[in-house]
């Protein structure tokens, strides 16, 4: 009877065991390789086949000084400053298409299911993330937390690969990075934006904090309402509320920049007559060829430009009605057509849960499809970066306050 009872016991101590390791290798398996996986199905690229280059389009896309306002990239945990087999950023691949400056937009809250119209703001789909890819404590249950987490990782890419990488805080910081760039380094820089005031947790003062951090856009609103503003997305989609007329207030005096990308139209009517300081619209498309509630109308288009804004036009599929580079190519024709060569930009959406035509790595066959459809060489110069680069070098700070 003894040695009955001991084998069992012997029995059950394996099984216990065996079922102690399965959920422990189970465990390893979600945080380890889960996070990879929702990476690779959510930001993947068309395998395109595209046309062969001329010697004379990959010598002029080198000449040019192009710029990306949108890409979530700091969301996905990967190390950028090494080469990824996965989503669409990396310091190698911005370097490789020839990308002197990318902003890296951190994303904090997301509503499920994501609608393009009448989201709340009760569910969080970015807390599984923050817990899967094992974010420190605070970010889970902090919106301003994960903001200053994100930042603190593209810190530690700045701080790898330094003579390949900065970020631009100010207009003096800007100003030398081109001109070391302009000596033919190879190297790519990166300005940090937030997407949607939510991350202020309804307090004025951690805008200041975020500044500090190093953040220099930040948008208004993401996919649902706000403390600050509507969405375009929401359920109320109102204008400003009372924090927000005191947010923008703040914006103008730091120096930071308002993206009004994802704004409702109430909200960008007030901003734009509160501001007399340019705007951007990091990552839209247009109606006039996709014609939906994520997208600018010919009139906000015209108010956006009439403020001395900038309009990135984006790459996916809800943005340009299309999965072609053909598509955004004829967004950002409509868009000139309204307004002008002097307001139209890139704003990709890289990493944003989307499939893409390209990734930044392939630049070059945007800059050729602009080449086809007629674009001359000054026009593609300020399309690929200029008209965002004058944009930093007048709205960025001048230099950093002595502390």
């Amino acid at each position: 009877m003894v040695k009955r009872q001991r084998r069992m016991g012997r029995v059950l101590r394996f099984r216990l065991s065996l079922a102690l390791g399965i959920v422990v290798l189970l465990a390893i398996a979600v945080f380890v390789f889960l996070p990879t996986l929702v990476d690779i199905r959510l930001n993947s690229t068309r395998n395109l086949s595209f046309a062969p280059l001329t010697a004379s389009t990959q010598s002029f896309h080198q000449s040019l000084t192009i710029a990306d306002l949108h890409a979530d990239s700091l969301l996905w945990g990967r190390n950028l400053a090494t080469r990824s087999g996965r989503g669409h950023v990396d310091i190698p691949r911005l370097i490789q298409g020839n990308v002197a400056l990318q902003v890296f937009t951190v994303v904090t809250k997301v509503p499920t299911p994501l609608l393009l119209e009448g989201n709340g703001d009760r569910t969080d789909s970015i807390i599984k993330l923050a817990v899967l890819q094992r974010w420190p404590i605070p970010t889970w249950f902090s919106l301003k937390q994960r903001a200053l987490y994100q930042a603190r990782q593209l810190q530690k890419v700045e701080d790898k690969v330094s003579n390949s990488f900065s970020i631009i805080k100010t207009r003096s910081e800007l100003q030398r990075y081109l001109d070391q760039r302009a000596s033919r380094q190879p190297m790519t820089a990166g300005i940090l934006g937030i997407e949607g005031a939510q991350v202020l947790e309804g307090e004025l003062n951690n805008l200041d904090q975020l500044y500090n951090a190093g953040f220099r856009l930040i948008g208004l609103a993401h996919f649902f309402d706000t403390e600050v503003s509507g969405s375009a997305h929401g359920l109320a989609q109102g204008g400003l509320t009372p924090l927000g007329r005191q947010v923008i207030q703040r914006v103008d005096e730091l120096g930071m920049i308002v993206d009004l990308a994802h704004a409702s139209s109430g909200t960008i009517d007030e901003v734009l007559a509160m501001s007399d300081r340019p705007v951007i619209v990091s990552h839209t498309g247009v109606k006039g060829t996709c014609d939906n509630q994520r997208n600018l109308s010919d009139r906000q288009l015209q108010q956006v430009t009439e403020a001395g804004g900038v309009i990135g036009i984006g790459f996916w599929p809800v943005a340009v009605c299309g999965e072609a580079i053909r598509d955004i190519v004829r967004a950002i024709r409509y868009t000139v057509d309204q307004v002008g060569i002097d307001h139209v930009a890139l704003g990709s959406d890289f990493d944003g849960a989307v499939r893409m035509p390209i990734d930044a790595a392939q630049m070059i066959h945007l800059t050729h499809a602009l080449e086809q459809d007629g674009f001359s060489a000054s026009d593609i110069r300020q399309i690929m970066g200029l008209n965002v680069i004058w944009l930093f070098q007048h709205a960025l700070p001048a230099q950093l306050e002595e502390s």
